[in-house]
């Protein structure tokens, strides 16, 4: 089954104090381009979470978005510089002195002195913490997979779709490539025969020019690559590889064929018939654009 680059998910987990959601978007992208946002206490996880998303993704911009929320008591400890808090009431009490005022020093002022103290937390577990966030992670994963996987066939049911339609009409100038040469011929036959009367026709040199013309227009390889690419490109939709890129590559091929054609073939018709497949690969290509 073919995937697509789009999708949402998300997971939530609730377990030993923490509170864990992660949401993932994912986008069309030429390759796998992660972004990933989260508190900067937990950066370290950022290498595990990547590494989860490599193992499921191949291509397409993901934005991982994880908040960690402490639902439990966190423990705080309070940490006092004692050398720092004497060195504060050593030079006020000194400077109280040069200056003659009063030094009326309350512990509180000390308190509130730059660095005296500080709050530290107690160290968290990263390796608890993941376990959470890999579950969280896996669930949004699970999402996102589901939605590429459902709008993946929607995509692939599309293209089979347009790419009967090129099929029939590439036949279709398989048909009318010899009509065009046998036309050639009459005509030219024609506009000799009311130029010249019919004793100073050249049958051999008109059969010349025939031949020429049907060298020149000639079209029956670009007819046969074309279809070969169109059975190829039902082959990479059925399978379950990731078939983006084999799929662009395969539509240029195809662009470049049908151009050929339209250099080649001197008929309206059958440059109406190339206009209408290069609008055909045009439609695929743009969802191609969003296979991963």
């Amino acid at each position: 089954m073919i995937r697509s680059m789009t999708g949402f998910g998300r997971g939530q987990v609730e377990a030993a104090a923490y509170l864990v959601n992660c949401e993932i978007k994912g986008v069309n992208h030429r390759y796998l381009d992660m972004n990933i946002r989260m508190s900067r206490r937990y950066n370290l996880l950022e290498e595990r979470i990547k590494e989860e998303l490599k193992k499921r993704l191949n291509r397409g911009r993901v934005e991982v978005s994880l908040n960690i929320d402490k639902t439990g008591d966190s423990r705080r400890n309070i940490k006092l510089d004692k050398d720092l808090a004497i060195a504060y009431y050593n030079n006020l009490k000194e400077l109280a002195e040069k200056l003659n005022i009063s030094a009326e020093i309350n512990l509180i002022d000390l308190f509130r002195l730059p660095e005296v103290f500080s709050l530290e937390e107690q160290e968290e577990d990263l390796e608890q913490v993941w376990v959470l966030v890999s579950e969280a992670l896996g669930k949004a994963l699970e999402g996102l997979l589901e939605m590429r996987y459902k709008e993946g066939e929607n995509l692939a049911r599309d293209i089979k779709y347009r790419s009967r339609l090129i099929l029939k009409m590439v036949e279709g100038l398989e048909l009318r490539s010899p009509q065009v040469v046998k036309e050639f011929d009459e005509k030219l036959r024609s506009r000799i025969s009311e130029l010249l009367s019919s004793d100073s026709l050249d049958d051999q040199r008109v059969a010349q020019e025939v031949v020429l013309f049907a060298d020149k227009t000639n079209v029956t390889e670009e007819i046969v690559r074309l279809k070969s690419h169109v059975q190829h490109l039902d082959e990479l939709l059925a399978t379950g590889d990731s078939i983006g890129r084999k799929c662009d590559f395969l539509i240029q091929e195809m662009f470049r064929e049908i151009n050929t054609v339209a250099s080649k073939a001197n008929d309206l018709e059958m440059n109406r018939t190339v206009i209408e497949v290069k609008s055909e690969l045009e439609k695929i290509r743009e969802q191609i654009q969003n296979i991963e």
